[in-house]
C-alpha cells in the first residue's frame, strides 16, 4: 500500500503528498469516538492516515506554521526541537502523528485489527 503514494525525491515530497499529509492531519483532528482509523483517498485508493504519516517519515521539507501548530497542540509536553518551531520538518511531524495514531488505536483496542488489515491489503496488491 505504501507504494501507492508518490515517492520522496532526495528527501523532498511532491506537493500532492504534502497536501495528502494535511488531509490526514485534518482527518486525525476529526477523529472522535470511532473505533477505526480515519482514511484518506489518493488517486482513487483509500488508505488509513498512518500510511500517509509513514510515507513522510524521511521528508526533510519544512512544515508550514499552520501544520506545526496543529501538530504541537496535540503534544503532552512542550515542543523542544533543535531549532525554532518554524524549522519543524515533515519527518518530525509525521513521526509525532504516527505515534499519536498508534496511541489512539491502542486505547480503542483496534491496533491489531488495523495491522492485520494493512498486511492483507499489501498481500492482495502483490497478487
Amino acid at each position: 500500500m505504501m507504494n501507492a503514494l508518490p515517492p520522496l525525491h532526495d528527501g523532498h515530497a511532491p506537493f500532492d503528498l504534502q497536501q495528502l499529509f494535511r488531509e490526514a492531519l485534518y482527518a486525525f483532528e476529526e477523529w472522535d469516538s470511532e473505533l477505526t482509523e480515519p482514511i484518506v483517498t489518493y488517486e482513487g485508493r483509500v488508505m488509513p492516515i498512518s500510511f500517509v504519516f509513514e510515507a513522510m517519515r524521511e521528508c526533510t521539507d519544512i512544515v508550514p506554521m499552520n501544520i506545526v501548530g496543529a501538530v504541537t497542540e496535540r503534544l503532552t509536553k512542550p515542543w523542544e526541537g533543535e531549532g525554532p518551531l518554524d524549522q519543524m520538518t515533515f519527518s518530525t511531524a509525521a513521526r509525532v502523528m504516527r505515534v499519536l495514531v498508534r496511541k489512539r488505536l491502542h486505547v480503542t483496542g483496534t491496533a491489531d485489527l488495523v495491522a492485520v488489515s494493512a498486511h492483507a491489503s499489501e498481500d492482495q496488491g502483490r497478487d
